[in-house]
């Protein structure tokens, strides 16, 4: 059974076990809605919402199903969330809404929610499993940030442009345009250059990854400094 320590359970969704990086799960929206800043902060808020709703009543209700009704109850859970989150974006971020399109009821299908409810959330209590939810989509929400901002930069020149779409008024003004009379690169901003970023985000991780291993097994070969003490037994004439 995985571990219930916060700890663990927050290196685990942010780093150790990150579904974008590590477990390559929901890579259709992480690759499809990823062009901008904005539309790839909108689908990570989304996916948090209902990772941590959905982790919460999975493990409310971990008892009290039985296997044959386990999955079609956590598909019913995660659709009715999808459904919620739906009808909040209709209401407050409706042009953000339509420039997500499909890919917001797809969240249903996302392999990384209904692979925590049964893998996670199923099995442990109400607060490890709601920290597991949050941790697994800050995580994945990241990746999906981190590639929207490249993708950006790269495909427009520009970053934060259109936050207002989510964030209202006060955020009209942040667009930033980091290179003038910029040419769009079309390969960036379509899904073969969500690709290749990608490919780059996990190669980065994996060289961080063995960076890390390769200094751990130098500190645990490094002799320890200062003098040892030698135990004598026997005469010594």
């Amino acid at each position: 059974m995985a571990s219930t320590d916060l700890k663990s359970i927050t290196a685990d969704g942010l780093w150790h076990n990150n579904p974008g990086l590590v477990q390559l799960l929901g890579l259709c929206p992480l690759l499809g809605v990823s062009s901008t800043t904005v539309n790839a902060l909108g689908l990570g808020l989304a996916t948090i919402l209902v990772l941590v709703g959905s982790n919460a009543a999975v493990s409310l209700i971990r008892n009290a199903v039985t296997d044959a009704v386990r999955l079609p109850a956590f598909v019913m859970i995660i659709a009715a969330l999808v459904t919620c989150t739906e009808l909040l974006m209709q209401a407050f971020t409706f042009e953000l809404y339509q420039i997500l399109g499909i890919f917001i009821p797809l969240i249903v299908t996302n392999c990384a929610i209904l692979g925590r409810a049964d893998a996670y959330a199923s099995k442990h209590p109400l607060l490890p499993a709601m920290t597991d939810g949050l941790m697994m989509g800050l995580g994945f929400a990241l990746v999906l940030l981190v590639l929207g901002m490249l993708r950006e930069l790269v495909g427009y020149g520009t970053l934060f442009s259109g936050m207002d779409l989510l964030l209202g008024p006060i955020a009209a003004d942040w667009k930033l345009v980091v290179f003038s009379n910029y040419k769009e690169v079309l390969f960036v901003i379509l899904p073969p250059g969500a690709f290749v970023f990608m490919g780059l985000l996990i190669a980065a991780k994996n060289l961080i990854d063995s960076h890390i291993k390769a200094r751990q097994a130098a500190l645990a070969a490094k002799p320890m400094a200062g003098s040892k003490r030698v135990r004598v037994t026997g005469t010594i004439s």
